[in-house]
């Protein structure tokens, strides 16, 4: 069932110009991004590239995640959906597979870039490999955290522009969690406590190509607090 559920999301996502007008502004914007800053600087390093993607994740990543629930509800297809010989949670992965799939699509479409580099590094530029893997690493296990964020935010509104911005408000805050401007302001006991919590730490760690199995974790399992809490609303909103 979940296969099968992540199947037709995918289908009817592809079916749409949706999909393919993301992507296409999606690689513009990172590309865009990625080689002003390498002709500005004269570096060839993807950290430019990896460091940007948080902050496109947050702007771009709700609007996979906004119309999974909120649509279902406002279409009067929710009630359906719920009579599927399906557990509630079955239905919260489906969704959930879909989207980090479409995520793992777009990032393939991002390969290039890494192989353009490494053939100017046959040429006497640097370009550390390890960095590479760890970044890429890094910013799937942050989508899929965004995105498990996303749908649990979906399923608690009827309408998707709302869970389109409150996603993107809860991962800004999410992201400058454990910048100074936040931390600055909290007693010291706290700040390990913020830092810890805050998405960006963990995936700067990964991003520099150190592959601590604390930061993969994390992820993982902050992915899985949200996709359960989305198994929690469904539920509840079933009663």
């Amino acid at each position: 069932m979940i296969l099968t559920l992540a199947k037709k999301e995918l289908r009817d996502l592809f079916s749409s110009p949706i999909a393919y007008v993301f992507i296409s502004v999606f690689l513009f914007l990172s590309f865009w991004l990625y080689f002003s800053n390498v002709f500005l600087i004269g570096e060839v390093s993807l950290r430019p590239f990896f460091g940007w993607m948080p902050v496109l994740f947050i702007i771009f990543l709700p609007s996979i995640t906004m119309s999974k629930w909120a649509d279902e509800r406002k279409s009067g297809t929710f009630e359906l959906l719920m009579t599927l010989p399906a557990r509630s949670f079955e239905l919260v992965l489906g969704k959930y597979v879909a989207c980090i799939s479409f995520l793992a699509v777009v990032l393939l479409l991002t390969v290039p870039l890494p192989v353009v580099m490494s053939y100017l590094v046959d040429h006497g530029l640097g370009l550390d490999v390890g960095k590479v893997v760890g970044g890429y690493v890094g910013i799937y296990l942050l989508g899929c955290a965004y995105l498990a964020l996303g749908l649990f935010i979906s399923s608690l509104s009827e309408n998707q522009i709302i869970a389109f911005i409150v996603s993107v408000i809860v991962l800004f805050l999410a992201y400058i969690l454990a910048e100074p401007i936040v931390t600055s302001q909290l007693p010291s006991s706290l700040v390990p406590i913020f830092q810890f919590m805050s998405f960006n730490r963990h995936f700067e760690s990964l991003a520099r190509g150190v592959m601590d199995s604390r930061d993969v974790i994390y992820f993982i399992s902050t992915a899985g607090l949200f996709l359960f809490v989305n198994h929690l609303s469904l539920r509840w909103k079933t009663r």
